[in-house]
């Protein structure tokens, strides 16, 4: 099928091929073409053009955008929405001034969602989850890195798994997998014998996962158990990801750069030593506003990690505990409001380089010939400033995944 997309006001997002990832300066840059034109091929972008370029020819069907903003669709390197039931009863616990660490003393947070996971046929989960991914494509994200983690026994991080994969092949959005079974401590487990438990989980686990994750919080996981976690996938296959420094200052940024992880997301509590030790790496600094929001407490210094030159992607990390929303549009305005983040970084931010840390900027998350048709039409009159200003204003008119009308 060969769709073209005419009349289009501003497309924005053009990369160029062989730029993967943006840091430091080039954050603040989006290079956008006003009275353009798209080809969508095969579910590729296959060409684009202005105004001084002719349409192309042969086309199956034809799309008026109106003046509309076409756009790349977002990706969302970090979520945990395969899970079951819903946890708003620590919603007030929250509200009457429980910390995320007392919850989870008091047996809520984690192993809740893993009682709540064991009690639930896989079926169900699978159909639960898939409501979250279809509100979640609905709302413009075209690519979604899934967790596991509310397992925590080998049964259950399995059937986790096992969902995860149903929903690659169900959903028309690019899904990446990841073990997280070091999420926390398994109810029957000492520490030392569940961590031993995650490393012999490795090889079952790399039958489904792209990744593996740990969660190196202070409560939860030490440097030592992420080093050993860390290395029993890389020898089943798993690139590393690593939760770090939500909670206090963990060390994970640092084993987690050791051993070549793809990110390290959350980053609340960074600084100085933590830019350091990315320099020069090919680890992604991811920031989840979303969680510090609902947790109530301080966002990374992202725009720190961009004037020392990084680069920094966003993500929802949705979930039933800390981030209950996984609307990407969301979060980049979030980005700007709490994080001061311009714009244009903060849409970086949730396209390219949310893309390049689940590995597949290669992919999506630019407007790029070859990459897929994942794109994002608004209706008449939005630009790169109003969509996170007006935050709640609705503003999608389509949204296409490998060129097919989704919504």
């Amino acid at each position: 099928m060969r769709r073209l997309f005419r009349n289009i006001g501003l497309l924005a997002g053009i990369v160029p091929a062989d730029i993967r990832r943006k840091e430091g300066a080039a954050m603040d840059e989006v290079t956008t073409l006003a009275d353009a034109w798209l080809l969508a091929d095969d579910g590729q972008i296959a060409a684009f053009g202005g105004p001084s370029q002719a349409l192309p020819e042969g086309v199956d069907e034809m799309v008026d955008c109106a003046g509309g903003l076409l756009m790349p669709a977002f990706c969302d390197s970090h979520t945990h929405i395969v899970y079951a039931g819903c946890r708003d009863g620590e919603f007030l616990d929250k509200i009457n001034g429980l910390s995320y660490e007392e919850i989870a003393a008091r047996g809520g947070g984690i192993l809740n969602s893993a009682a709540l996971l064991h009690q639930t046929p896989e079926e169900e989960l699978f159909r639960q989850s898939m409501e979250r991914v279809n509100e979640m494509v609905a709302q413009g994200t075209g690519a979604i890195e899934i967790k596991s983690g509310y397992g925590l026994n080998p049964v259950d991080e399995l059937k986790m798994l096992r969902v995860i994969d149903r929903i690659k092949a169900a959903s028309p959005a690019l899904i990446r997998s990841t073990f997280l079974g070091a999420h926390a401590v398994g109810r029957g487990y000492t520490h030392e014998a569940y961590v031993e438990a995650v490393c012999r989980m490795m090889p079952d686990a790399a039958r489904y996962a792209d990744f593996v994750d740990i969660f190196c919080e202070q409560g939860f996981f030490t440097v030592e158990d992420a080093a050993r976690v860390l290395e029993a996938g890389l020898r089943a296959g798993l690139r590393p990801k690593i939760h770090a420094n939500q909670l206090a200052v963990s060390g994970g940024v640092q084993v987690g750069v050791k051993y070549g992880a793809l990110s390290v997301d959350h980053l609340e509590r960074s600084g100085a030593a933590e830019i350091e030790a990315l320099r020069g790496t090919e680890t992604m600094p991811t920031f989840l506003p979303g969680s510090a929001f609902f947790l109530r407490i301080p966002n990374g210094p992202a725009k720190d990690y961009i004037s020392a030159g990084l680069g920094i992607a966003l993500a929802s990390d949705y979930n039933p505990g800390s981030s209950p929303a996984g609307d990407m549009r969301w979060i980049w305005s979030l980005g700007c409001i709490r994080m001061r983040l311009t714009p244009a970084q903060a849409f970086n931010a949730v396209t390219l380089n949310s893309a390049y840390a689940m590995g597949i900027s290669d992919q999506c998350g630019s407007i790029t010939a070859g990459k897929r048709a994942d794109l994002i039409l608004t209706h008449p009159g939005w630009n790169l400033t109003k969509i996170p200003y007006l935050h709640h204003t609705p503003f999608i008119r389509q949204v296409y995944l490998q060129g097919k009308a989704i919504r």
